[in-house]
């Protein structure tokens, strides 16, 4: 019996299916580790080595590949000691020295904090993964022998390993399909977390399991009986719930002990997917099945790929059964996951190897991670996406053409329409779930067929993140909306400080870049493009700034003509068209559209803000002279605005119905309603509606002035 610091466990499991010769570079790599490592100890006191031998024998258990165990042993030898990662090419090849570099911490770099630190070396690990999945899988061997071994660390310590491990790691197990690895990682992180409560439970499960094995093995019988009648080949196996699932259903549930105990689990394993079927209608003419507790994964792979056949039946005894029927291949899947991928690349006889569902789940979700990552302002951002992303409690819907998306439960059509395209995410204006239109927040149900509707020229709405639900989906609205935020804020700045050096006389073509360098360097900025953004931004005055560029001309032999040269001061108003993107903010207090007298404002950070003259905000802001603004609509303003009206109506059946549909026979969208009783007679009715102009408006208050209901109506 090999004992836990020693070679023979490990060459004992890597002989069972790697060749003599891959075997012998295992040793040499071993050799090279304890070199490397000499001197090193863990906190428990022995020798180093033994850390990164006893997480290639995880690997060597669920039969990785020779490569993937050589790296394994070397995964800290670049982090820890004075070899590089040249060294590891140089004696055991690019690849091996590629996952090892994936899997080495980015120690050598300082961050502001641990999290930082943290988030940082995830991303690095994702990025590596990406390019070799076998990274992560080193990685989460690597983690749980650290969970075996953790006791010798201080409770503190223990308890923040054990959340990072439930929050990432464990997740991370399942949506790679690895279920046996990530059930271990979830129970020991469980005990690390909450020991007391992982004793009171793992005491009452052992107390209990005594009066429940002879219930099992009964019902284990009865169904291997029924199975063998039928002439279906299958192993039935009675199983227990691991801890920390245990612990989640009471918790989420609600439920006490007993009531989660008196549940008993069951799994077939059969020869075929045809098998797992026939098993199906065997036991349900044996035990009734409980109503709406069937789930086919076998036609619907879950997220990660995992296949199986759930029903719940109402066993002998009174007691509830829950049982998985699956497949050999697909339970190899279920306990293994992308790694089994590895079993079949060694086996030199093995027919071209085709990719399980696992695979292609696999992957598409590290391409996913990855559209993420590039979208992420930053690490911690890119973190808190991907812990999002890894607790999907999944829903399955359709596209028209047929194909099945996975999202998380809760999710909407907007995370739906990212989760097909990211351009189709943009686009997005309206959908129809079953051909019946929906508002983009509806939350989405398994089996409904999705159609996004298009627009030619729309862009992401800010406030859909007040409801999606994917991490894809929020980071790719972020990301348009940084990038849109910044084209449209130097739009603006350059047309602030346009106008504003009219006021000097001069014009912003005839700018030199001599003045831009010499301004810039004055303001300490790093680029023209930053000036002007501050300026949309309204983080600078373009008072101030046209009054230095003035200033620095006088102080040059630059001069900045005007090519319309005045008298006066210009004070033309600087024109709003309603296309001016993100920086331009029409002012909720009095909600001004074309055709109104307006004013602006230019706040910090949300840019220029324009309100009504005659708001009663405005007075405020006119004593404000640098941040005042005069404005004025352009000829042909785009766009729709959004504007409220007030109705008194009487109380009769139907009457929001009624004024509704007459604003609707206008080409009028209605943002939102409410209403509220004035006396036992009467009511008021506030409509906020979009509409092109004044013009516009007021064909729909005349429209509704002539309803009989409508007693009167005036613009809020």
């Amino acid at each position: 019996m090999p004992t836990p610091n020693s070679l023979d466990g490990l060459i004992e499991k890597a002989s069972q299916y790697l060749s003599k010769e891959h075997v012998n570079r295992i040793k040499i790599a071993f050799e090279f580790g304890e070199k490397a490592h000499r001197g090193q100890t863990r906190k428990s006191g022995g020798d180093y080595i033994w850390h990164p031998v006893a997480v290639a024998e995880i690997l060597a258990e669920i039969q990785l590949d020779q490569e993937s165990l050589i790296a394994a042993i070397l995964h800290d030898v670049v982090e820890d000691t004075s070899y590089t990662k040249a060294d590891i090419i140089e004696h055991f090849g690019e690849s091996v020295a590629e996952i090892v570099d994936g899997v080495t911490k980015l120690g050598k770099l300082e961050f502001e904090s641990p999290q930082e630190a943290q988030a940082e070396n995830f991303r690095k690990m994702i990025l590596a993964m990406a390019r070799d999945i076998r990274v992560i899988l080193i990685k989460l061997a690597d983690r749980l022998h650290n969970m075996r071994t953790l006791g010798v660390m201080r409770p503190d310590k223990q308890r923040r390993i054990a959340k990072e491990t439930l929050e990432i790691f464990a997740p991370i197990a399942g949506r790679l399909g690895i279920n046996a690895i990530r059930i271990e990682l979830e129970d020991l992180g469980f005990k690390a977390m909450y020991p007391m409560r992982y004793a009171v439970l793992e005491n009452a499960v052992r107390k209990a399991r005594g009066n429940r094995n002879e219930v099992i093995e009964q019902i284990t019988d009865t169904i291997q009986n029924r199975l063998n009648q039928e002439n279906i080949t299958g192993q039935v196996i009675g199983r227990e719930k691991h801890l920390y699932s245990l612990y989640k259903k009471m918790r989420n549930k609600r439920q006490n002990f007993a009531d989660i105990l008196d549940i008993f689990a069951f799994r077939i394993i059969t020869n075929s997917a045809d098998d797992c079927y026939r098993t199906l209608g065997s036991i349900h003419s044996l035990y009734k099945p409980l109503p709406g507790r069937f789930k086919d994964y076998i036609a619907i792979p879950k997220s990660n790929g995992y296949q199986s056949l759930h029903t719940a039946l109402f066993g002998p005894f009174g007691v509830h059964l829950e049982v998985q029927i699956r497949d050999k291949t697909m339970h190899e899947a279920s306990e293994h996951g992308i790694a089994a991928h590895w079993q079949y690349k060694q086996n030199e006889t093995t027919e071209e190897y085709l990719p399980s569902h696992v695979d292609v789940r696999a992957q598409e979700w590290v391409k996913n991670l990855l559209e993420i990552q590039q979208s992420a302002g930053n690490s911690l951002d890119f973190l808190e996406n991907v812990k999002i992303d890894l607790f999907p409690d999944v829903i399955y819907v359709f596209t028209p053409q047929g194909d099945i998306i996975t999202l998380p439960r809760g999710a909407t059509p907007v995370d739906f329409a990212y989760a097909v395209h990211t351009n189709i995410g943009h686009s997005t204006i309206a959908c129809r779930i079953d051909k019946k239109l929906v508002p983009l927040r509806t939350k989405l149900e398994t089996g409904k067929t999705i159609h996004i509707i298009k627009g030619s020229h729309t862009q992401p709405n800010p406030a859909w993140l007040n409801f999606v639900n994917t991490a894809k989906a929020r980071s790719q609205i972020r990301h348009f909306m940084k990038s849109q935020r910044t084209g449209d804020a130097i739009k603006l700045g350059k047309k602030l400080l346009s106008q504003s050096l009219r006021k000097h006389n001069m014009v912003y073509s005839g700018l030199t870049s001599d003045i831009q360098e010499t301004l810039i360097a004055a303001l300490n900025l790093s680029s023209w493009e930053q000036l002007l953004e501050d300026l949309g931004t309204g983080n600078r005055m373009s008072p101030l700034v046209a009054k230095q560029v003035h200033d620095t001309v006088l102080g040059s032999d630059d001069q900045v003509p005007d090519n319309n040269p005045r008298s006066e001061v210009d004070n033309t108003p600087l024109p709003i068209s309603g296309t001016e993107g993100m920086l331009i903010h029409f002012a909720n207090c009095c909600l001004p559209i074309p055709g109104d007298e307006i004013v602006g404002f230019i706040s910090a950070e949300k840019g220029l803000v324009i309100h009504r003259c005659h708001c009663h905000n405005v007075k405020s802001i006119k004593n404000l002279s640098e941040k005042c603004l005069d404005v004025n609509w352009a000829k042909s303003p785009e766009g729709t605005y959004l504007t409220e009206l007030q109705l008194e109506t009487t109380n009769q059946r139907g009457a929001l119905a009624t004024i509704a549909n007459e604003i609707a026979k206008t080409n009028t969208d209605i943002e939102r309603v409410r209403s509220e009783d004035k006396d036992e007679t009467y009511s008021f009715m506030y409509f906020a509606i979009n509409v092109r102009d004044r013009i516009h408006l007021a064909q729909v208050m005349r429209r509704l002035k002539q309803l009989s209901i409508v007693e009167k109506i005036h613009r809020i």
